[in-house]
């Protein structure tokens, strides 16, 4: 009895432990619910996987126990039980173990499943109905299949329906979603009188509404020219919609008539053929017009006749000026004076809407251990992103707080007040600057620059706190625990036309609106980020939810409320190096659909408009939650580039993949890998210009990359005279990008002029350049914004030169490119022959060296022969100088 006791107490224990492992990590714990097939219509079937030493425990194994015609194998419960004692979570069968326990019978039947029907290589059938049907299933004998064929087809045979128990597939959701049901309170009134004033006799006469007091005045309805209501989303059903077409002529058609024509060629006889060519007229025709039909050809030939002059007046001079227009001019430059510590810029970006407004985000300029030492002390003084103004260079206009320093930022593509950052804790940080969005006002600036400056929208101060800027706190921080453990180094939005889920599988954009992010940190790791609330599997109490909203800070608005400390990541990645157990570390990554975000500065203004004309932003409803049913979008490229700290370029997907050994998901392995850089990779951008071409920079050298071909960059710079420290394309010229140093230089690089070296270096300030960002302020005015080391923020004016393109300069950087990938395809190919050639001449050296040693016995017999004879002239010759032998004697030596 004492063993059974034992047994009892430790399945207690163990019982006790999984309650509070389900309680501690719900998502994350081994023992989880067996997946079946209901979803299928099979609730019966639940999928396994069974490796190899699993098949050879139970005798299951493929293609020798298990064939095509007995594609199953029975297997006894007590045999499964005796595999639990053995290797307890370690068995195959431990996710259904909960299914064996309740099972019935004493065998349960395991198939094996060839084509993946049900996503995993075996399946058990947990219910003796289904294993019966699987085993007798019933057949048709051949006769009846033959008498059937011959049943004439004007015999109906009636069927009475069958009836069968309902099997949910999950449209009792969708009905329950698209029921209406009210939302509002009804409200009553309840309106009475006294009752000695019924029946009363009633006197009607004329009075003044605004003398008397508690006269009734009307109030007349308007229309709000303030308000506008859009409807946003619209349901519709339909059935049976005829297809409708409109055509319209010229003409008018009185009736509609049906009539065909046939035409025959007109062939002309030998007789009339001869009369035309022996024709004086005909003769006298081509002589005349042949002069001027020849002329016009060589005219055709010579020059493009159908050209447009006027686009193409003073082409030539606007593309070939002075070396005076091709410099980068100071038009303004910011510091925060207010903030006495010494701090670096980080990052810049410009408003997408509002132009001369730009947001710079510092950090304190120390190394790790003297952030270490000083952490207390930096607990004390704010972290900041700061918003600068054209028309108040010496006071910030906007000032948003952050628990650390922002490394990274990045205004929302669809709504320019939400800002999303990454900070150097792991964090990642959520402002609503909505409220301050009125202050947004449609002015002309004043001084020497209101003749290059036009009527648009600028972001100006309040008369009264024009010298006090304001502090935003932040409206969400996520989870430390379940975020990054280091530094973001870069942070983008996803774009609104897409969604991934957990797996990296792409869905389309219900909402309309970018909802989730993408972030890469020096953990090693790349996080995919939902802004919107999970689901909750536990309804939380009404009571709980009135202490939550009490407690918000009137400062703070409650746009991602639900994120606050508790935003986990949707997924993470890991980009393993393979044989090592040590990862890469990203620096920085570019998406496929980046390029879609740099043309997106129309859509965010007309729906910036809509909010302020009284819509409601979505944003603020985000409490639908992730959607369950999505239509996947087929063909979409979840590849992207990744710079590591290394100095690689990474071409990797985001897509997650099942291990065939433990059927986990895990990263997959990366496309391709270069080490081009010899340092650290800092600016991954794609060109807004080609979807396939790459700008990587870091270390000493810059270089170019074009999507799908794996061979090599097409573009690799030598090493410069100082190491690069930022990068970024033009945005109206696809040859040119500008590249910072650590000196305080600023490269412009001009394809098209020269590919081996910059077409110009200038010098902005005397200390690094950390931050580069141009933007288009009109169709005649561009500036780009530089920060230094020394948290200084210049903006400068980009000449004309650099930013007009001429006329047919897309199409040469395309044929540009086309002609490397060339070079570079002809260069693989010679390695190929080269390699090849050597390999010849090594085989034709060891075929001569064998050839040297591979000597017949009759060669090595007459050189030694020879070798004698020299030895004994030799010593005749020594013995005869010296007077040993005399001559008759050397003769008879000799003969010897």
């Amino acid at each position: 009895m004492a063993p059974k006791s034992r047994k009892q107490k430790s399945s207690g224990g163990q019982r006790k432990s999984k309650r509070t492992k389900t309680k501690q990590m719900l998502p994350d714990s081994e023992e989880r619910e067996p997946i079946n097939m209901e979803s299928m219509g099979h609730p019966e079937i639940y999928p396994l996987v069974l490796t190899t030493q699993t098949q050879e425990i139970f005798k299951c194994r493929i293609d020798e126990d298990i064939t095509d015609e007995q594609p199953y194998k029975l297997i006894k419960k007590e045999d499964i039980f005796a595999d639990f004692r053995n290797r307890a979570a370690v068995s195959d069968f431990y996710p259904v173990k909960k299914v064996i326990q309740e099972y019935p019978g004493d065998e349960l039947l395991v198939v094996y499943d060839k084509d993946f029907k049900y996503g995993l290589n075996f399946y058990l059938i947990g219910t003796e109905e289904g294993k019966e049907n699987y085993l007798n299933a019933p057949e048709v004998p051949e006769e009846q299949e033959e008498y059937k064929e011959y049943i004439p087809e004007d015999i109906y045979v009636y069927k009475p329906p069958v009836s069968k128990p309902w099997v949910s597939l999950g449209s009792e959701k969708e009905i329950e979603e698209e029921s209406v049901k009210e939302s509002t309170k009804q409200i009553t009134y309840m309106i009475s009188r006294k009752r000695s004033e019924f029946g009363a006799p009633i006197k009607f006469s004329d009075q003044n509404a605004t003398s008397v007091k508690d006269a009734y005045i009307e109030c007349t309805a308007y229309p709000d020219k303030h308000f506008t209501l859009k409807q946003l989303e619209k349901d519709v059903g339909m059935q049976v919609v005829p297809k409708v077409k409109d055509i319209s002529t010229q003409t008018r058609w009185t009736y509609p008539k049906n009539a065909t024509m046939q035409y025959y060629p007109r062939e002309l006889s030998e007789e009339e053929k001869e009369t035309f060519e022996q024709s004086k007229p005909l003769s006298d025709f081509l002589n005349n017009t042949s002069m001027n039909v020849e002329i016009a050809l060589q005219q055709n030939e010579i020059m493009n006749t159908f050209i447009d002059d006027w686009k193409c007046l003073a082409e030539e001079e606007s593309t070939f000026g002075d070396k005076t227009d091709t410099h980068l001019k100071e038009y303004q430059s910011f510091t925060d004076l207010h903030n006495l510590t010494e701090k670096m810029v980080t990052s810049v970006s410009w408003h997408p809407t509002v132009y001369g407004l730009i947001a710079v985000s510092v950090a304190v300029r120390l190394s790790f251990e003297e952030r270490v030492h000083f952490s207390g002390k930096l607990l004390l003084q704010p972290s900041l992103i700061l918003f600068w103004s054209f028309s108040d260079p010496i006071h910030p206009q906007l000032m948003l707080e952050s628990p650390d320093d922002i490394f990274c930022f990045k205004f929302c593509p669809t709504d320019p007040n939400i800002i999303a950052g990454g900070c150097i804790n792991g964090q990642i940080v959520m402002w609503d600057i909505s409220a301050h969005a009125d202050r947004i006002e449609n002015i002309k600036t004043g001084g020497s620059r209101s003749k290059k400056v036009t009527l648009k929208p600028m972001f100006l101060l309040e008369p009264d706190s024009n010298k006090e800027a304001t502090y935003i706190r932040h409206c969400a921080v996520s989870s430390i625990e379940s975020g990054h453990k280091k530094v973001i180094t870069d942070i983008h939005w996803l774009s609104d036309t897409f969604e991934i889920n957990r797996l990296g599988a792409v869905f389309e954009n219900r909402n309309g609106i970018c909802c989730q992010l993408v972030t890469c940190s020096a953990d090693c790791t790349i996080c995919f980020w939902d802004i919107r609330p999970q689901k909750s599997l536990t309804p939380q109490p009404i009571e709980k939810k009135k202490e939550e909203h009490i407690e918000i800070p009137l400062d703070v608005p409650s746009t991602f409320l639900h994120l606050d400390l508790s935003w986990k990541p949707l997924t993470k990645l890991r980009l393993s190096k393979g044989e090592t157990s040590l990862d890469h570390c990203p620096t920085k990554i570019s998406l496929s659909e980046d390029d879609l975000l740099y043309n997106t500065q129309d859509k965010i203004l007309t729906q910036s408009k809509a909010v302020n004309a009284g819509e409601m932003n979505p944003y603020h409803n985000l409490e639908a939650g992730l959607a369950n049913h999505l239509k996947p979008i087929e063909d979409f490229c979840t590849k992207f580039f990744v710079g590591t700290e290394e100095g690689g370029v990474i071409y990797t997907d985001w897509k997650m993949e099942r291990d065939p050994e433990t059927g986990r998901l895990m990263t997959k392995k990366p496309v391709s890998l270069y080490t081009v850089h010899d340092g650290a990779v800092h600016t991954v951008q794609r060109s807004p210009f080609y979807k396939d071409i790459i700008l990587t920079i870091g270390g000493w050298n810059v270089a170019i990359w074009k999507e799908g071909v794996m061979i090599g960059p097409l573009l690799q710079s030598s090493c410069a005279p100082k190491r690069y420290t930022a990068g970024h394309w033009s945005l109206t010229r696809p040859g040119v990008f500008y590249i910072g140093r650590e000196d305080g230089y600023v490269d412009i690089w001009d394809l098209l002029e020269k590919t081996h070296e910059p077409a110009l270096s200038q010098s902005i300030c005397i200390t690094m350049i950390t931050y580069i960002k141009p933007w288009t302020f009109s169709a005649k005015q561009q500036f780009i914004a530089i920060g230094d080391y020394y948290g200084t923020l210049h903006i400068l004016e980009i000449p004309w030169t650099l930013s007009h393109p001429s006329t047919n300069e897309v199409s040469s950087m395309n044929h540009y490119f086309e002609r490397e990938v060339k070079h570079l395809e002809y260069v693989e190919q010679r390695k190929k022959i080269r390699e090849q050639e050597k390999k010849e001449m090594e085989l034709e050296l060891e075929k001569k060296k064998v050839k040297t040693y591979q000597k017949s016995k009759e060669q090595l017999e007459a050189e030694l022969k020879m070798d004698y004879e020299s030895y004994l002239e030799l010593e005749k010759n020594i013995l005869t100088n010296l007077g040993f032998i005399k001559v008759r004697e050397t003769m008879s030596f000799l003969d010897l």
